[in-house]
């Protein structure tokens, strides 16, 4: 029988250590003291020094940024519909997508491109999954049979698979919580 109150510690633990992880990340800003200057290579000297194979696939890899602004606007469209129906915050995009890194100076035109491309992308991917866990946490809030990796903030509240006791007064307990605690519980994992 696992020990809810254990779990709800342990959990707790990962989000103390998070955000003392983003505290300490954040002094290191106001510590470096590097002149990138001389570390840039401009932008036909990196592409002159890449590889063929890296070329090859560049097609792809930016291919791939039709799907991603579809998912997005279908998703914000899903939650600017639905959430206010189901009582549940909205997800502000701005906390999950940030596009900065293309302002530093020491990046050629080309690698400024991929920085707003992964700063949107996986960015994109952890607003899509904080919509899907808090609907997840209103639908169906029930931990998988087996482990699976990265899991969303959230999934430690679900109910345990196989476990049916007071099934329905659990369930509603959790709906009620995602719509009353959503800032809160993923507050740590910013």
């Amino acid at each position: 029988m696992i020990d809810r109150a254990k779990v709800q510690e342990l959990v707790e633990r990962l989000q103390e250590t998070e955000a003392e992880l983003y505290r300490e990340l954040r002094d290191e800003k106001e510590r470096v003291t590097c002149d990138f200057a001389e570390e840039r290579i401009g932008l036909w000297e990196y592409i002159r020094r890449g590889k063929i194979r890296y070329g090859i696939s560049a097609p792809i890899i930016y291919a791939m940024i039709i799907p991603a602004v579809i998912l997005d606007l279908c998703v914000t469209i899903y939650q600017a519909t639905c959430f206010p129906l189901y009582g549940i915050p909205k997800v502000r995009r701005r906390d999950y997508i940030a596009i900065d890194r293309h302002r530093l100076p020491y990046l050629n035109a080309l690698q400024k491109l991929n920085c707003v491309y992964c700063g949107y992308f996986n960015g994109l991917i952890d607003y899509v999954r904080e919509i899907a866990s808090r609907t997840e946490q209103f639908w169906c809030p029930i931990r998988h049979a087996r482990r699976i990796k990265g899991v969303p903030s959230r999934y430690w509240h679900f109910l345990r698979y196989g476990d049916g006791k007071d099934l329905n007064k659990r369930w509603k307990k959790l709906r009620q919580e995602v719509i009353e605690d959503s800032d809160e519980m993923s507050r740590g994992f910013r």
